[in-house]
This record gives C-alpha cells, sequence and structure tokens, in this order.
C-alpha cells in the first residue's frame, strides 16, 4: 500500500471506483458490441462463421499476450503512463477495425485491439491495492465490479442499434470515441499511486525471472484458476450468443441485450453482497458461498437442458445466477493473489489476466465452435469449466491465510 495513499485521491470512493470501472469495462465492451454484428460484418467482409469467430480468438489471444507486460511495466514506469499509452494505443486500433475492408485486416486490428484492452483491467486493480488496505480493497473492488457489470448489459443493444441504424462499421468508430474519452478522463484524473520506492527495476531477465517464479508457486497459479476458470462458465454463453440466442432460443439479434441485462444484473447483485459482507465474515466462508451458488446452478442448468426444450426464460435465468455466485468470490480471491506477492502486484494483476484470457481465448477458439449448437452441450462445458476452478480452491484453501 502505497504510505501516502490518503493524499492521492480526495474524491468520493465511489467516483475513483467508477473511473477503474470505465478502465475495466472497455475490453468486455469491445467484444459485446460487435456480437449482434456477427452475421452483418460476414456478409458485408464475405467471411465464413469460422473466419467471424478468428476475430474474436485474436482479439482474446492479443488480449493475453500483453497482459503479461502490462502490470510489470506498470511496478516500473508507473500506472498513470502505462494507462494513457494503452488507452491510445486501443483507439487506433479501433479505427483500424472500422476501416477494414477484409476480413483479415480485421482479425489483425482485432488483435491489436485486444493487445490494448487489457491495461486498464490489470492497472486497476494494482491501483486499488495502491490505495487501500484489506477490508476497503475488496469493497472498492466490489463497487468497480458492479459499474463494470454496466457494460455488458448495454453493449449489445448498442451494438445492435448501431448496426442496424448505421452500419457495423459505426460500432467501432463508437469504440475508438469511448477510447478517447478514456485517455482523457486518466489525463485528468487518474493520479499515480505507485510510490517511488515501490518501483522496480525495467530489465527483461528480472521479468522473466518474477514470471518464473510466480508460474512455479503452485499457490498462486492455484487461486489464478480458482478465479479466472470459473469466469468461462459463464463466458461460454456470452461467446456462443449468436448461435445460443439466435439459433437455439430463437431471439433475433435486438432481443440479446435481454440475456446480458439479466446475467448482469446477477454480476452486480454479487458485487454488491461481497461489498456489504467485506470485514464481516471470514474471506474463505465468502468464496465457499460463492462456489456453492455456482455449482448448484450449475447443476440446474445441466438437469434443465437434459430434461426439457431449451427456453429463454429459464436458460437465461441460470447463467444469472450463476454470475451472481462468481462475483460473489472472485473480489476476495482476487485480492488474495495480489497480495501473495506485495512487492509485484502489478505482475501478479498482469499473470492473473493472462491466465484468464488465455482460458478465454480457447473457450472462444476451441470449446465454444464445439459446443455452441447444442444447448446440453454448452451446460456441461459450463459445469467443467466450473469443477477445474473448484478444484483448484480446494486445493489451494487449507495453504492461504
Amino acid at each position: 500500500m502505497n504510505p501516502d495513499a490518503a493524499t492521492l485521491w480526495r474524491g468520493p470512493r465511489w467516483a475513483l471506483a467508477l473511473l477503474l470501472a470505465c478502465m475495466s469495462m472497455l475490453g468486455p465492451f469491445s467484444i459485446d458490441t460487435y456480437l449482434p454484428a456477427f452475421a452483418g460484418i460476414a456478409q458485408s467482409l464475405q467471411a465464413t462463421p469460422v473466419q467471424m469467430q478468428q476475430t474474436l480468438s485474436a482479439y482474446l489471444f492479443g488480449f493475453a499476450v500483453l497482459n503479461l507486460f502490462h502490470g510489470a511495466l506498470s511496478d516500473s514506469l508507473g500506472r498513470r503512463p502505462v494507462v494513457l499509452a494503452g488507452s491510445a494505443m486501443f483507439v487506433l486500433a479501433s479505427v483500424g477495425c472500422a476501416l477494414s475492408q477484409t476480413i483479415g485486416q480485421l482479425v489483425a486490428f482485432r488483435a491489436l485491439q485486444g493487445m490494448s484492452a487489457g491495461v486498464g483491467m490489470v492497472v486497476s486493480r494494482a491501483v486499488i491495492r495502491d490505495l487501500f488496505a484489506p477490508a476497503d480493497a475488496q469493497r472498492v473492488m466490489a463497487q468497480v465490479t458492479i459499474y463494470f457489470g454496466v457494460a455488458p448489459a448495454v453493449a449489445p443493444l448498442v451494438g445492435g442499434w448501431l448496426l442496424v441504424g448505421l452500419g457495423w462499421h459505426s460500432i467501432f468508430w463508437l469504440l475508438a470515441l469511448l477510447g478517447s474519452a478514456l485517455w482523457f478522463a486518466c489525463w485528468r484524473l487518474l493520479p499515480e499511486t505507485l510510490h517511488a520506492a515501490q518501483r522496480q527495476p525495467l530489465h527483461l531477465g528480472a521479468l522473466l525471472r518474477g514470471y518464473a517464479q510466480l508460474g512455479a508457486d503452485p499457490r498462486f497459479v492455484a487461486l489464478v484458476f480458482a478465479s479466472g476458470v470459473p469466469f468461462n462458465g459463464m463466458f461460454l454463453y456470452v461467446l456462443s450468443a449468436p448461435a445460443w440466442l439466435g439459433g437455439i432460443l430463437h431471439l433475433a439479434p435486438t432481443q440479446f441485450f435481454w440475456f446480458f441485462i439479466v446475467s448482469v444484473s446477477g454480476i452486480m447483485g454479487g458485487a454488491a453482497l461481497s461489498g456489504r459482507l467485506a470485514g464481516r465474515i471470514p474471506p474463505k466462508r465468502q468464496v465457499r458461498w460463492g462456489f456453492y451458488v455456482m455449482l448448484a446452478t450449475s447443476l440446474v442448468n445441466v438437469l434443465l437442458n437434459l430434461t426439457l426444450p431449451p427456453h429463454p426464460a429459464w436458460a437465461i435465468a441460470t447463467v444469472a445466477v450463476f454470475s451472481f455466485g462468481w462475483a460473489l468470490m472472485v473480489p476476495v480471491i482476487t485480492l488474495m493473489a495480489l497480495d501473495h506477492v506485495p512487492e509485484r502486484r502489478g505482475m501478479a494483476s498482469s499473470m492473473q489476466a493472462f491466465v484468464g484470457s488465455i482460458a478465454n481465448g480457447l473457450v472462444a477458439g476451441v470449446l465454444a465452435p464445439l459446443v455452441m449448437h447444442s444447448a446440453e452441450a454448452l451446460a456441461l462445458a459450463s459445469i467443467a469449466l466450473l469443477a477445474v476452478g473448484i478444484a483448484a480452491w480446494t486445493w489451494v484453501r487449507p495453504r492461504v491465510g
């Protein structure tokens, strides 16, 4: 924690949480706005469904690879310059997407967009821990999650409207505009929260040794898997939205927002409860409750999909309750992972984001295409991803404080 933390942000805590949430939500907003435009983009660029899926995979893998460096760079150069540089790169990549004339160009600029979109998510976690003690940090992180949840709810609706009214290019022009606004807000408002005495030397050898140490630390890896992999039990449905919502549940693209609103309401509700429970109950108990909710919901989801025809009412509701359980426990595990290496919180945040993004990319590029056309397969794949998180937490729980 920065010893000068009390003087760095003098505004209300909710305002800082809102700024950090805007930094974090740029990445998922970049995904959810263009999902309703999949068919329109494919028709315009004469792209196959597999090629369109590559625009998503390229984004997620670019997101993952550069996430390894965002946090480590912020440990050396400071939080603020890394955020500003990443936001500027995102704006340029969004303009490139808007001007793309071929599917190859779009894939390339989506990869560049992904490389820059994760900077806010990674650095914001380190900023929170720079400024706040554990219980307060959990409350702020919960507030960030609540605000963060607005993006997935609004993004598909905005994307659908823009597609119908102005064409798919307008979606990426909007992302460029939002990226520019975020850059300006961070330039004016975001303080430098990394104390000069806590900066780490920027040497490739030191970075590689740091990554090797984290990657070889079983407790850290287990915490990262426990927080990141279960998210994909929900994210699988987001990635499969065009096929699942349109082909299986028979919703029109302009109706996709119902899924995002309901599921994001679950995230916001879980995050709100997580913030209220901070400092009131043992952190491990809160994590256990979150996993109980996700497991019970996943079992019900599998049972319903194996016995009943798919219906939007219960299909969407189960994803929302799963999201509630994930948001209830993830702030706690995230802070546990950051505090496991307090001298390298930026790097720890990078590793968390990297592992989560690699999992997201594999789910998007490999798993989702295999299961997206079957409600039963989606449900079974979701609970399998949750099982990885449960196994990781079961192992690490007695080994962390």
